[in-house]
């Protein structure tokens, strides 16, 4: 573990939000793992990200099409978003894609991508989102259909490497208060 933090996320808007303040930290060449179980809030966050970024086009799930890039708007980092699911072949496979843009010069958001992408940086912000009830890990089929029922996660954000050796991932936090 690096430089970690563990934040509380109360719903899919605050995860959205949290998607654009990390947004505020992220640079082109940062790399970006996701990992939590389906429906934990992966591509939620995205979105935020790519909102918070300032790139083209809407934000979904590129399950189908293993990557999306998404240019950006506004002279930043273009956003590229992967579903690494599929890629058995880890980073071989994700060079066969043929991503029409510099790795070096977007920023990287890769779900499903442990195991798999760790080579492409030597630096990464591991990013693993769980659902909680009552303080305790749960998927449960109830807690997506009864609106009463809290659909909180807790996310853990974990800087490795040179890149987030300084990083004060706190800021976050604070900047959520």
């Amino acid at each position: 573990m690096g430089n970690a933090v563990t934040l509380t996320v109360p719903d899919p808007a605050a995860m959205q939000e949290l998607g654009r303040t990390l947004a505020t930290v992220l640079r082109p060449g940062d790399l970006v793992l996701l990992s939590g179980e389906l429906g934990a809030g992966k591509t939620t966050l995205t979105r935020g990200l790519g909102e918070g970024l300032g790139v083209r086009g809407a934000v979904t799930s590129p399950t189908f099409v293993i990557a999306r890039v998404h240019p950006s708007l506004v002279g930043g980092p273009a956003l590229v978003h992967v579903d690494a699911y599929r890629l058995g072949g880890g980073l071989d496979q994700m060079e066969d894609l043929d991503l029409d843009v510099s790795l070096p010069d977007s920023v990287v958001v890769v779900e499903w991508g442990e195991g798999k992408v760790e080579g492409l940086s030597e630096s990464r912000l591991e990013v693993r989102i769980d659902r909680t009830l009552g303080g305790e890990e749960e998927l449960s089929l109830d807690q997506d259909l009864d609106p009463d029922v809290p659909d909180e996660r807790r996310v853990t954000l974990d800087g490795i490497g040179p890149r987030w050796a300084a990083a004060d991932l706190g800021t976050l936090a604070a900047a959520r208060a």
